[in-house]
């Protein structure tokens, strides 16, 4: 899972102003047959139908998950389910109890025939304020738009009877026919109003969405794998065509990174465009599977903007083809949907696929060294902000609960610069011809998709693999509590600490706003009563000024974002005009831009005689 938070800060200031399915009877009764329909949709709600196996046992539950692969929050998505109702093979209604808020007991369940219930989509509900809590994460989430976009997650709308979650599912979906399902699984029904797939357990079900909206997709072949990029835009904004070179770039180079890591077949990128309207999601990121990942972006964000944060996401989520899904513990494999028990080891489900995402870039020539050192010294940056004391293990095993929740992010921060310093230990050990890369294709030899590894045997492994220093360092710094010196590994490979002033962003300074806006008029005004930086005292503007237009180009709530991309643009004293309104009145302040600058870590190589192992390092 890759989260992100657009429009910088604005985000959470933007979001939260106020002012009849088919059966198929020649399936056996050890399938469970599930019929969705799209067709008749009302207030939002899909109907569910689900036919049962036979049932041995008096009482059965069915459930929906609490939680599922790559979220780390419990979300309990059987919230979204209503008017569930059972009936015997003679149509008569069973007994049916809610006993928690993913889970319903029936009665008499040697008679079950089938269940049926309504689902509601949870884009409707997101606020944006916090994911994780109480909000779902909408790449994990889903949408129903009648005829025009259904984000068919699948978890968000089939369940499970308890003991029943290795028998085959056999889904028949009917839809309008302009309306085409964008996924990695295969259709088996020729029909262009109903789809059909089969997979072989509940857990392969939850690991293949499906996203329906009118056709736009593309296809494409890298070294023997077939992706699919499918694309729904509220407005037309985008398309997949126009998105598809840099993606195909992208994965193309890492295809060759991987070398012969995986042998996954197709690939899917679903992308959901939101309109970021109070009914729509405000969740953005991506939430990966073995052959497919979701993606969820602002339609408002420009071409290239759109572009960079899909390569960031996309990236991220295809490396998890090596790891979790590939590489992963028996929690993972026999993964508990209502009752989850967390692996220790997102140091690397997350920590490692987020430093491969940007290690392959500098590998395959898409990004220079400088590129690398400042998104390297942005993770030390920010891993220092979190709790750098906290065992990486024990915060992973449990994650779904403070005070180790509120840790999480630091997968993505800490969780990559343990690869990078466990890549650099390898590469210094075997003098360069090795690196994290040579690890994870040994670990995925040894175990792969279908054999898990015993949590607590993971680092024992990895040292036979590789070096008594590499055990060292993860019991030292990944399960013990002592803050890594990154200093000392980076200097193996001739990096060092360095300090430059960089100009920094005119409408944010961290994490607080300079701006904000009226949710009822749109306008964009200038917070009061903060100290504004030199770009602002430059050209006399004050807390309270309405930004109407800059460069004679108006802007709104509709438009904040352009503007805040556009300001990533501008020059040291190049020339600026900027339309406000001040106590009412209207006047054009014509000037010049001064950047507010500031001073800020990095790093950069010094030490020409680590040149050859720093080159190992980037292109071994």
């Amino acid at each position: 899972m890759k989260k992100i938070i657009f429009a910088f800060a604005f985000a959470s200031v933007l979001w939260s102003c106020k002012t009849a399915g088919t059966s198929v009877s020649s399936s056996t009764k050890k399938d469970v047959l599930v019929s969705i329909n799209l067709n008749d949709i009302k207030d939002d709600k899909v109907m569910v139908t689900v036919d049962a196996p036979s049932i041995t046992t008096d009482e059965i539950t069915y459930q929906i998950p609490k939680t599922v692969p790559g979220t780390y929050s419990e979300d309990n998505y059987g919230r979204y389910i209503d008017d569930l109702k059972a009936y015997d093979t003679k149509g008569n209604l069973l007994t049916v109890k809610k006993t928690d808020v993913n889970s319903w007991s029936i009665a008499n369940a040697k008679t079950l025939d089938k269940i049926t219930y309504l689902v509601n989509d949870s884009f409707d509900t997101e606020t944006g304020k916090k994911f994780g809590d109480d909000e779902i994460f909408s790449p994990a989430g889903s949408n129903i738009d009648a005829g025009k976009n259904i984000m068919l997650n699948t978890h968000c709308f089939v369940g499970y009877f308890t003991n029943y979650m290795s028998s085959p599912y056999k889904v028949t979906i009917s839809h309008p026919a302009t309306l085409w399902g964008a996924t990695s699984m295969t259709d088996q029904d020729a029909s262009n109003t109903s789809d059909t797939f089969v997979m072989s357990r509940y857990a392969e079900l939850v690991e293949n969405p499906i996203m329906y909206a009118k056709p736009d997709y593309t296809t494409f072949n890298v070294d023997g794998m077939d992706i699919q990029i499918a694309v729904y835009s509220p407005t037309g904004k985008y398309t997949a065509e126009s998105i598809t070179p840099e993606m195909k770039t992208m994965m193309t180079a890492q295809k060759h990174f991987l070398g012969k890591i995986n042998s996954t077949k197709k690939y899917s990128v679903l992308l959901y465009l939101s309109t970021m309207k109070e009914n729509d999601a405000k969740g953005f990121g991506a939430l990966e599977h073995p052959t497919a990942t979701t993606v969820v972006l602002p339609e408002i964000m420009p071409k290239d903007e759109l572009v960079k944060s899909m390569k960031d996401v996309v990236s991220h989520e295809f490396f998890h083809i090596v790891t979790p899904l590939s590489i992963h513990s028996k929690e993972i494999q026999y993964f508990d949907y209502n009752a989850p028990k967390m692996s220790q080891h997102l140091w690397m489900y997350e920590g490692v696929t987020e430093y491969f995402a940007n290690l392959f870039q500098i590998n395959q020539g898409l990004i220079n060294e400088d590129e690398f050192y400042t998104r390297m010294a942005e993770k030390i940056e920010r891993a220092s902000t979190l709790n750098d004391t906290m065992s990486f293990t024990t915060m992973s095993a449990n994650v779904l609960t403070k005070p180790y929740k509120d840790q999480y992010l630091n997968v993505y921060e800490k969780g990559a610069l343990i690869g990078m310093c466990l890549d650099i230990i390898i590469r210094e050990k075997s003098n360069g011809e090795r690196g994290i890369l040579d690890l994870m294709q040994k670990l995925s030899n040894e175990y792969g998709p279908t054999k898990p590894f015993n949590d607590d045997e993971l680092f024992a492994k990895i040292t036979a693999l590789t070096y008594p220093e590499v055990g060292t360092f993860l019991t030292t710094y990944v399960s013990g509590t002592t803050p890594i010196p990154y200093a000392t590994y980076l200097a193996k490979v001739g990096v060092t600490n360095s300090t430059e002033k960089i100009a920094g962003n005119v409408f944010l300074k961290g994490q607080s706003p300079y701006i904000t806006v009226n949710q009822q008029t749109k306008e964009i005004f200038i917070i009061p009563n903060i100290e504004l930086n030199d770009f602002y005292k430059s050209l006399g503007l004050k807390g309270g000024d309405i930004l109407m237009a800059i460069n004679e180009k108006p802007y709104t709530l509709d438009n904040i974002y352009e503007m805040i991309s556009a300001s990533q643009t501008w020059k040291e004293n190049d020339a600026i005009s900027v339309k406000i309104k001040r106590d009412g009145k209207q006047q054009v302040i014509n000037g010049k831009i001064k950047l507010p600058y500031e001073e800020k870590a990095g790093l950069k190589a010094t030490d020409a005689s680590k040149s050859k192992l720093k080159e190992a390092w980037f292109k071994g």
